[in-house]
């Protein structure tokens, strides 16, 4: 009895545990003929205020659960600022209440910031979304939640 019992609330505490996960994301694009992926989590509001809760000179690592990663088989040019080819780990680092950064992580360690543009959105996101568009070779990074929408233009080659 007492093994059926623990058995019942393995399972429930392993189910609830995937009910919890948030769902996946992913954002896609081909420019100048190769691709480029973004894997995120996508976190809930649930009624939280969550731009409250990162202060500045925080960072945040951009979605739920596992890493947000980005894949880029182009260079990429966010203005002055290179991102080679290859496989980054995305962060978010507030740097004051008005200013975000974006960091792209390579294995090596190397960190390359990306500034971030800020706009207030008309209505509140429930759910964090990354979006990426474009066409030719100019594309535009864009990430959604709360009232909060961070983005920056680039270009691939």
């Amino acid at each position: 009895m007492k093994l059926r019992f623990a058995t019942a609330v393995s399972a429930l505490l392993i189910a609830a545990s995937f009910a919890a996960a948030a769902e996946r994301g992913e954002a896609k694009l081909t420019l100048a003929g190769k691709k480029i992926v973004i894997d995120y989590g996508r976190p809930a509001l649930a009624g939280r205020d969550m731009l409250s809760r990162l202060p500045p000179g925080e960072s945040w690592r951009l979605g739920a659960d596992a890493e947000t990663t980005l894949v880029t088989g182009a260079d990429l040019m966010f203005g002055t600022v290179a991102v080679p080819k290859g496989r980054y780990v995305l962060t978010a680092k507030r740097a004051a209440a008005d200013q975000w950064t974006l960091i792209a992580s390579a294995s090596d360690g190397k960190e390359i910031a990306v500034p971030l543009e800020q706009q207030k959105l008309p209505s509140s996101v429930e759910l964090f979304t990354i979006e990426l568009t474009g066409k030719g070779t100019s594309g535009q990074l864009l990430t959604k939640w709360q009232t909060l929408q961070l983005g920056a233009a680039f270009t691939a080659k």
